[in-house]
């Protein structure tokens, strides 16, 4: 029931998308408001206006993402009127989410939708990744990006009150057992077929890379954005992260992650990619 309940909330985002006249995707913040249950626009313009100086915050030019216009809304009888509303792109979506009410189940399903499908059109984007052609060159890439975010996963865990190498070893399981079904670091190793000594992610490809990598990114901005506290809601926001990652992945179609094949060592990889660096 809760998996056919995300996907039609899932499905909602998706419904409402737009494109413009040169193809370009675009949310009608008229159409956002109302999926995320506010009763009138105008009390949705408080929470534009917040996303709008995270954008302005985080460096962004507001005027990219959220862009003034005028959009045909029905008032009745099936008639139509030309009212204000605002084209929002991608981003202004995810951050216009972060700033709702999250009591709302529909403001949670969209932070995951939007934080997934936002870090995706990221990576798609980066200079440096769309200009890989091979699978160990996105491996590689994703392997040190995911290296860099776990540094700061650690960090935001710290920070909640997970101090202790024992008690991080039990948050990181927390977020395995999410996105991998119910499989801790050890369950993951014998589906693997991997030895204990073996470390996990020097065995994913860039898919199962890419995953893991959204589970540590949303996780670590869950924290820090919530301000959660205490080693047990740390682990339970894990664990939570990770079963919407994975949910997600199973709405779009895609593999479950422990049923993805264990791939050669990246280490052989770092050797031969060194080799040619020199």
């Amino acid at each position: 029931m809760e998996n056919k309940l995300s996907k039609t909330a899932q499905n909602i985002f998706e419904q409402i998308r737009r494109e413009d006249e040169n193809g370009n995707e675009y949310w009608s913040a008229r159409d956002l408001g109302k999926v995320l249950e506010y009763s009138e626009f105008r009390h949705f313009i408080p929470v534009i206006d917040r996303a709008k100086e995270a954008c302005k915050n985080s460096g962004q030019l507001i005027e990219n993402h959220f862009e003034d216009i005028l959009d045909m809304v029905k008032i009745g009888s099936g008639a139509e009127r030309e009212l204000e509303s605002i084209k929002l792109s991608r981003y202004a979506c995810y951050l216009i989410v972060q700033n709702a009410d999250p009591s709302k189940e529909i403001v949670a399903t969209g932070q995951t939708y939007f934080a997934i499908q936002t870090r995706i059109q990221e990576i798609r984007q980066m200079d440096e990744y769309t200009s890989l052609k091979s699978e160990e060159e996105k491996r590689l890439f994703l392997r040190n990006e995911l290296k860099t975010h776990n540094l700061q996963l650690a960090e935001a865990a710290k920070d909640a009150g997970v101090i202790e190498p024992i008690d991080y070893a039990i948050f990181q399981n927390h977020g395995y057992m999410g996105l991998y079904g119910g499989l801790d670091a050890k369950g993951i190793h014998n589906r693997k077929g991997l030895k204990k000594s073996q470390n996990i992610l020097d065995h994913m490809g860039s898919t199962e890379l890419a995953a893991n990598l959204f589970r540590a990114t949303q996780t670590e901005e869950k924290l820090r954005r919530e301000e959660i506290k205490g080693k047990k809601n740390a682990n339970t926001t894990h664990f939570n992260v990770g079963k919407k990652v994975r949910q997600t992945i199973q709405e779009l179609g895609g593999t479950m992650p422990e049923n993805l094949p264990t791939e050669e060592s990246i280490k052989k990889i770092e050797i031969k990619d060194k080799k040619k660096l020199k």
